[in-house]
């Protein structure tokens, strides 16, 4: 039994699945990427602990001066859940008054707000960075967040081809099994050469909790978009140094977390790239202070970690769609 403390609400994992779902989530998560990076005194600060059998924390907060609401999310993933028949994912969001800091509701997530606003994301940088002509995917990845990233793209671009790979070809299989069902007018294979699969598509998705490369430079071709959003941890990777220097581009979410954990991360620790690889954040572009991709040729890469404002929008969207439904 749950006990809901005075003065606020606590939403199930239920009721939010049922009142929440990826389109919600797209334009707020656009707003709230180009507020964190425009927004002077925007903060998201992060911590991540490491903990047992690959299992991890991540504590997220968000601050938007201005706005009406802060946010404190705890994220845990456990992969050993799986065989156990418990869910992977578990945590909660708490939102809070930023004005007298009075908690407004918590919110049950057992990560689906954080899968949603990820999907979200990757729907933004793909339509902020792809050619417009994009309709050749491929994702790399199996699991709740690649499958997301498979229909978020059919948000934003007329993608026709999505070619999923992963080491466990039966997974591959499979998902691409639900997505064929899911997403009728897109043809989705299950790639056994990942390679091949990469060099035939406009947009490359990598969704993975690799502690290696997947996604190699000598694979890329002229004109193509990557959003890489698995490795958002120090000890994960998805992209070799010679991806990243063969970008013509690369974009964070947050240059201060993209220097911490991740790619970008991996490959100046091992002197691969220095800190100048960045060349702006996903926001600046969505903000119209930079430009995203110049020309048809362009190599653009996203590299995302996943930041606290993202939660704040989903968060709050999430609130408004649960009050008008149990209205």
């Amino acid at each position: 039994m749950r006990t809901l403390m005075p003065g606020f609400p606590l939403y199930t994992a239920d009721q939010i699945r049922t009142a929440v779902c990826l389109a919600d989530l797209i334009e707020p998560t656009a707003e709230a990427l180009a507020a964190f990076s425009t927004t002077e005194g925007a903060q998201a600060p992060v911590v991540v602990l490491p903990l047992a059998e690959g299992g991890d924390s991540h504590i997220k907060a968000a601050y938007l001066p201005g706005g009406r609401h802060f946010l404190v999310k705890i994220s845990n993933w456990f992969p050993g859940n799986r065989p156990r028949g418990m869910p992977e994912g578990g945590g909660f969001v708490a939102l809070f008054d930023a004005t007298t800091g009075a908690v407004t509701a918590l919110l049950e997530d057992e990560h689906h707000l954080t899968d949603l606003r990820t999907a979200a994301a990757g729907a933004v940088c793909v339509r902020a960075l792809a050619r417009p002509d994009a309709a050749r995917a491929t994702v790399l990845g199996t699991g709740r967040q690649a499958e997301l990233q498979a229909h978020a793209l059919t948000f934003v671009r007329p993608i026709q081809h999505i070619s999923v790979w992963g080491r466990d070809h039966g997974r591959a299989t499979a998902l691409a099994t639900r997505l064929g069902r899911d997403l009728p007018h897109t043809e989705v294979v299950a790639a056994a050469d990942p390679e091949q699969a990469v060099r035939e598509s406009d947009v490359v998705i990598t969704a993975t909790a690799s502690s290696t490369p997947v996604l190699f430079g000598s694979w890329l071709r002229p004109g193509q978009h990557i959003t890489a959003l698995g490795a958002d941890d120090p000890t994960k990777r998805e992209l070799d140094g010679a991806g990243l220097r063969r970008a013509t581009q690369v974009f964070v979410d947050s240059r201060e977390l993209s220097l911490r954990y991740g790619d970008i991360h991996a490959a100046i620790a091992r002197g691969e790239v220095t800190s100048d690889r960045i060349d702006g954040e996903v926001g600046e572009i969505l903000s119209g202070r930079i430009r995203g991709r110049r020309t048809p040729a362009d190599i653009t890469v996203a590299k995302l970690i996943g930041i606290g404002p993202q939660d704040l929008a989903a968060a709050e969207t999430a609130l408004a769609l649960l009050e008008h439904t149990i209205r």
